[in-house]
């Protein structure tokens, strides 16, 4: 008996994804066994039986496919954008985009639904909250408008992706992590004494200054000026944040701030950083030395001998990992110490960002806090200080009705 050649495609599965192969090429529908999945293969059957070409166009020599449109950005970005930067796109691309459309996909196959699977896959993965698969997808777009300005991808594409909506707050599946809040006061003075030196100074500065913690750990000798104006250094940022909102960022230092830089200064050059990683090692292993108990063994100072000879070196700069890992192994350090009741919370390096923008609303008021963190407009500056529920809780403690009994009476 002949092979039927008019045979609709099966509806498989890989991993938990729902596919249908056509002319040997993979189609994925959704998760496996869910309506969506089982609408979208019964809208391929329809459309296959209407106009196979829609379905499998014939691809031309010249199609670029989605894991060569991926190349070629992380290629650009690896030489324009910055590190974050890149790792937030080889993530989303690699990870999931390519896990995906891989498979030599032609840019014109990569239609609003195939958007939203890669989206769902993120979803499933419990990786990131909400506004992140967001950011993540917009990326994605972003990749595909780079695609057109490098006439890789047709217009039309990239024109469709933009439908795409943003996930609302609620939507099934995902979830989004609580508002940033400041660290108070008494939970950074009691992490300080398990820091090394080095990175007690950039947490209090940074808590005083109210600097983002790539402005603290990006800091190098030559973007402080010590002669501008007579008791004050300034500190200018060759990069940050809002720079193409507000230009060139300059940071006031106190004498505080004076005497915790000056040791870090001397004696280095101006592309050099002010806080360095290998000198807050240094630091550490001396004060492990302090401390140490017992004997050094013989195997112990043959090793010494080896790594000094050889010392094991790390980056110039801190960055937002290994800062933010600093100070989670100083609190783990002080609650192996502490007793249940005195535990340190946990608490991320850019709240004390808040914290200072908070201190400075409660004493100097909105627009000085604003002044404070360098930003536009003061509806910003109420996410970052926190103050005003104080102001309101002052009014509620000392409130009076003025409909009640003894107000009429004085009346």
């Amino acid at each position: 008996m002949p092979k039927l050649n008019n045979r609709p495609p099966k509806y498989s599965k890989i991993g938990k994804y729902a596919v249908c192969y056509i002319h040997g090429k993979k189609h994925y529908l959704g998760l496996h066994n869910t309506p969506e999945s089982l609408a979208a293969y019964s809208r391929l059957i329809v459309e296959i039986q209407s106009n196979p070409t829609l379905i499998v166009p014939k691809r031309e020599e010249s199609s670029v496919s989605v894991k060569e449109l991926v190349a070629a950005f992380l290629d650009h970005a690896e030489q324009k954008a910055d590190v974050k930067d890149y790792n937030h796109c080889y993530t989303v691309f690699v990870d999931f985009l390519l896990k995906l459309y891989g498979d030599n996909t032609p840019v014109e196959s990569f239609k609003p639904r195939c958007l939203k699977l890669v989206r769902e896959d993120m979803i499933q993965s419990r990786r990131f909250c909400r506004k992140t698969i967001n950011k993540y997808t917009r990326r994605i777009v972003s990749l595909f408008e780079w695609g057109v300005e490098n006439e890789l991808v047709p217009e039309t594409t990239h024109r469709a992706l933009k439908t795409v909506k943003f996930l609302p707050e609620g939507y099934p599946g995902t979830f989004d992590n609580p508002e940033r809040e400041h660290v108070p006061d008494d939970v950074v003075d009691r992490t300080l004494p398990f820091l090394p030196p080095t990175l007690r100074a950039m947490v209090q500065i940074q808590r005083m200054t109210g600097m983002r913690p790539s402005e603290v750990f990006n800091m190098t000798v030559g973007c402080i000026d010590k002669t501008r104006v007579p008791g004050l250094w300034h500190y200018t940022p060759k990069s940050h944040k809002t720079k193409r909102y507000v230009g060139k960022k300059i940071i006031p230092l106190g004498k505080p701030e004076q005497e915790l830089l000056a040791p870090y200064l001397a004696g280095k050059k101006p592309e050099q950083s002010v806080f360095n990683p290998n000198t807050a090692m240094v630091e550490r292993n001396a004060e492990k030395r302090v401390n140490r108990k017992t004997k050094i063994t013989p195997s112990q100072a043959a090793r010494d001998k080896a790594r000094a000879e050889k010392p094991k070196r790390y980056k110039e700069f801190y960055d937002e990992n290994s800062y933010g890992q600093a100070i989670e192994y100083a609190i783990q350090k002080g609650n192996r110490q502490l007793p249940d009741g005195e535990k340190i919370p946990h608490w991320f390096p850019y709240q004390l960002r808040h914290a200072a923008g908070t201190d400075a609303e409660k004493t100097a008021g909105l627009d000085k806090a604003q002044a404070l963190l360098g930003h536009t407009t003061a509806n910003t500056t109420k996410r970052y200080a926190h103050g005003q529920l104080t102001v309101a809780e002052d009014l509620a403690r000392n409130r009076r009705n003025p409909f009640g009994s003894d107000d009429k009476k004085a009346g």
